[in-house]
């Protein structure tokens, strides 16, 4: 695929492609604020951010950067949680995985006193908290959450041990209002809600999405606007519709996307079922 897109249109990469390198990807003003406050204040304090919003508003997708330039601070530990729907148990061995702390599931107290002294000495040696990551947070037992209140903090809650960033939807922000989770709710330190983009910000994606992979050109601007238009302010829907008209296109070695290939692809066909038997 990525040899015919070359050929054909002198991209790099397939633009539209969910595992795209994060130099291909537009960060915005507002999201760019979020990763420097994370990155330049809440690992060197700790506590929790929160990453809130619908499906395809771009969560997972600052997520992925954050953790980028995370990853880039010289003795800071990152973690990403992969299984965010585990019980408790197995929670604690993937936090034991995570930060290289043996964990037995017959003695949670015992783990949860190791990670939380793993913790504070690296703290004590780097002046960083480590930071775990939390993708479809939503999916969180409550269980699991009230454990992460209680792990990330000492010294009668004066003293944050970790940093830890949610990313979930509607559900995450519903059940962090419930009462048994204020507690964990009051402790967001740092927010950003992300909405769905208007048609300019759906436009300024796409053509920086096509400018990354090497050719801006490839698709015509009518087809642009056409598919702001119709991706009614999310993301996904954007890129997954351009991904399907991409493919087509160099199946059928079209050298540009324009809108009768839109129309082609995705305008609903209105004819009605021609009964058996009846004139053509």
């Amino acid at each position: 695929m990525n040899k015919k897109l070359n050929a054909l249109y002198g991209i790099k990469w397939n633009p539209f492609s969910p595992d795209l390198p994060t130099e291909a990807l537009l960060v915005s003003p507002k999201i760019e604020s979020f990763c420097w406050r994370v990155e330049n204040s809440l690992v060197r304090e700790g506590g929790f951010a929160l990453i809130s919003g619908d499906p395809g508003t771009g969560k997972s997708v600052v997520l992925r950067l954050l953790a980028e330039r995370l990853a880039r601070l010289r003795d800071l530990i990152v973690g990403a949680l992969t299984r965010p729907s585990s019980r408790v148990y197995d929670f604690y061995r993937e936090l034991g995985e995570l930060f290289g702390v043996a964990m037995h599931p017959h003695n949670r107290w015992a783990g949860f006193k190791t990670l939380r002294e793993r913790w504070h000495a690296h703290l004590q040696n780097t002046l960083l908290r480590p930071a775990l990551l939390i993708d479809e947070a939503q999916e969180l037992h409550p269980s699991v959450l009230s454990e992460l209140r209680l792990l990330t903090t000492t010294q009668f809650d004066s003293r944050t041990l970790l940093t830890v960033i949610f990313a979930g939807d509607a559900r995450l922000t519903d059940k962090l209002r419930r009462d048994e989770f204020l507690p964990l709710g009051s402790r967001i330190r740092m927010r950003l809600a992300m909405e769905y983009a208007s048609r300019e910000e759906l436009f300024a994606c796409l053509t920086h999405l096509l400018e990354t992979a090497g050719n801006a050109t490839c698709m015509s601007e009518a087809l642009k606007t056409t598919l702001c238009d119709h991706a009614g302010g999310n993301y996904r829907t954007l890129t997954t519709m351009a991904g399907n008209l991409l493919t087509v296109a160099v199946e059928r070695e079209l050298t540009q996307l324009d809108e009768k290939l839109y129309f082609e692809v995705f305008a609903p066909d209105n004819r009605k079922p021609r009964r058996v038997g009846a004139r053509p």
